[in-house]
């Protein structure tokens, strides 16, 4: 309860690759609603020592939430047009080949992921 909250409301998950995001409903002590949206990340491997995640999070108000659903409906939007000019690479093309090549291994002999990669985007910020 010290962190600035009263209790905990909704809580749902999305995995993602090697990240998951989770969004927590939460509601302050006096009763005002906002939202936690955390990334967690798995860094490091077994066989290589350690595994731990990174976490980052960011905290939506209430006020917020139009003009962050607006400005991320944009953002996907227009990812999603640029992929249908088919100069980018779609979720689905990268599913696709991941099917016809085997879960982790491409044409070329060479191991790489399938997982679309969430750090290539907002990179103009």
């Amino acid at each position: 309860m010290n962190e600035g909250y009263k209790e905990d409301v909704f809580s749902t998950s999305v995995r993602a690759g090697k990240r998951t995001y989770f969004f927590d409903v939460k509601a302050t002590r006096g009763n005002d609603l906002f939202m936690t949206i955390t990334e967690s990340k798995r860094v490091g491997h077994e066989n290589d020592g350690p595994v731990h995640y990174e976490k980052h999070k960011i905290f939506l108000y209430k006020e917020d939430f139009d003009g962050f659903t607006e400005g991320l409906q944009r953002a996907i939007d227009h990812i999603r047009g640029l992929q249908g000019t088919g100069a980018y690479r779609s979720a689905d093309s990268n599913r696709l080949q991941a099917r016809e090549l085997g879960e982790n291994e491409m044409s070329d002999g060479s191991n790489h992921s399938a997982d679309f990669n969430f750090d290539d985007l907002g990179q103009d910020h």
